[in-house]
This record gives C-alpha cells, structure tokens and sequence, in this order.
C-alpha cells in the first residue's frame, strides 16, 4: 500500500511539473496570450474526459442534481477567475516567482476563515508562515529583474481567487459532491462563460491572426496541456485520497521546488540575490505551514 502511494505521488509531482512548463510553454514561449481560449480549450477537454470516464466507469462519479450544481456556481465562478487570472500571470512571470506569489494565496484563505470564525486561538507556527509568505510576496515586485506590472496585477487576481476558492472547497456542505463532480461542475461553467467571454475580449479576433496557428508545436502545445490537465486532476483526487492533508501537502512542496530548481534549464530566466531570497523566505513559509497544518482541514 505505502509503495502505491509513492507512485501515485511521484505521477503526481511529474505531471505538475510537465504540466505547468507545457503551459508557460504555449504562454511564454510562442506567447498565445488568449485565456479564454486556451483556458475554454483545456477545461472543454477536461468535460468530455470527465463525463467519459464516468460513462466507462473508469471514475466514480453520481450524478449531479441541478440544486447541487447551482449551489456549487460560487466555486465555479472562483475556479474561472483562478484559471483565467494564473494564465495572464504565467505568461508574463517566471514560474518561481509565479510559485513565490501564489503561496501567499494561503493568506488569503488565513484572512477569510479567521473573519468567518471569528477565532481568538492563534497557531504560531502557522501564523509566523503566513507572515513569512506574505512578506516574500510583498517584497518580490521591488527585486524582481522584469517585472511586469500587469503580470503582477493578474496574479494578485489569481491568488485571492485561489484563496477563496479552497475556503469555499472545505466549509462547502450544502451538497455531497465529490471533488470530481465539483470539477466536473466547473469545467461545464469554465467552457460555458469562457466561451462567451471571447468575443469581448477580443481573444477571438487576436488568435485568428496568430503567427502559429498552423504550427504543428502549437497544436502539439494545446492538446499536451489539455491531456495533461486532466491526468493532473485524476491523480490529485486519487492522491488526496489516500493520504492526509499534511502529506498531501508535502506532495505538492515537492512539485514545486522541483519545477522551480528545472525551471532555469528550461526557459531563459532572468534572477538575483534578493528575488532568489524572497523565493526561498516564501516556500520555507509554505513547509512550515504544511507542518502547522497537520491537525487541522485548511
């Protein structure tokens, strides 16, 4: 049993990493900066191997009622700001510093359940990594060599969304729904608002004049995300499944750092002393979180 759950963990820290270079890949790399298209496109995959998967019986999944799927809307309206939000920022920041900010969505989720709950009880351990991420993110902006105000901007967007999302996920009970079923539920909204929204935007009209539209890599690109997205979805719930939250925690440490270590080799990067030290402050606040959250659910 303990060897499976090793192997379902090492897929699961190899698709991650693959996963997230494909995207900065078709983001950064051939520059598709179309959101809602890229974005419509992975989540559309995403539905239809999903609800196969459920017709085959390859996942377990019931049906979903209609109450059930409107009450889950907040999740899923989240989810779309989380996906459309973490494109615009990948594609215009290096993938450690995409890691360094999106870790103080942590804060975020801090801020939210201490509001809700109204605790007077304080957990140092997990406050001083709260503090240690936000600071690291705080920072960031004023050391980083590129920085980009509106990739910044976009992903502050992604964080508090990310932030709230995973309150929303844990304190969600008016339902029963699995964690396949939510994402099944916000894959149907992703691909339903993504797609209406990509006219306005204008992505619609900028991708019809895309210079590799025809390009075999760009194709390759698109449907390599899309695969790998859903792959990465099964192996998190069946991940998650099987271990504790801490211990699904370090999984995800792990994948981080070991994205972030390969990243340099990968794409060109340009990084100093002080932005390399908010990284490092930042996910030595995450590990220490992973530890203070060991008896808890958020």
């Amino acid at each position: 049993m303990q060897w499976r759950r090793h192997t379902t963990g090492l897929a699961f820290s190899l698709l991650f990493v693959v996963s997230y270079f494909t995207n900065k890949f078709v983001l950064s790399v051939l520059k598709f900066t179309y959101p809602t298209l890229f974005q419509g496109w992975q989540t559309f995959i995403g539905a239809v191997l999903l609800l196969l998967s459920g017709k085959l019986g390859w996942v377990e999944m019931s049906r979903i009622t209609r109450s059930a799927a409107l009450s889950w809307l907040p999740g899923s309206c989240l989810f779309v700001g989380n996906i459309y939000a973490g494109s615009r920022a990948l594609s215009r920041i290096d993938i450690p510093f995409f890691f360094t900010l999106q870790n103080s969505s942590h804060v975020v989720s801090y801020i939210i359940v201490k509001a809700v709950r109204r605790e007077k009880k304080t957990q140092w351990p997990k406050l001083i990594s709260i503090c240690l991420m936000l600071l690291s993110a705080v920072n960031l902006p004023w050391y980083d060599p590129q920085f980009d105000y509106s990739g910044y901007l976009w992903a502050v967007c992604h964080l508090v969304c990310v932030g709230a999302y995973r309150v929303f996920q844990v304190h969600y009970k008016s339902s029963n729904l699995s964690d396949l079923e939510q994402q099944c539920i916000n894959y149907l909204f992703s691909v339903l608002l993504l797609a209406i929204a990509a006219h306005p935007t204008g992505d619609l009209t900028g991708a019809l004049e895309f210079p590799s539209l025809q390009s075999y890599t760009f194709h390759g690109g698109c449907c390599a995300s899309a695969l790998l997205g859903f792959l990465l979805l099964l192996t998190t719930v069946k991940l998650k499944s099987g271990l504790s939250l801490e211990h699904f925690g370090v999984w995800i440490f792990l994948s981080k750092v070991t994205a972030m270590f390969l990243s340099p080799f990968i794409f060109h990067m340009d990084i100093n002393i002080p932005s390399l030290f908010c990284v490092v402050v930042s996910h030595a606040g995450e590990a220490l979180l992973v530890y203070a959250q060991r008896d808890s659910q958020l």
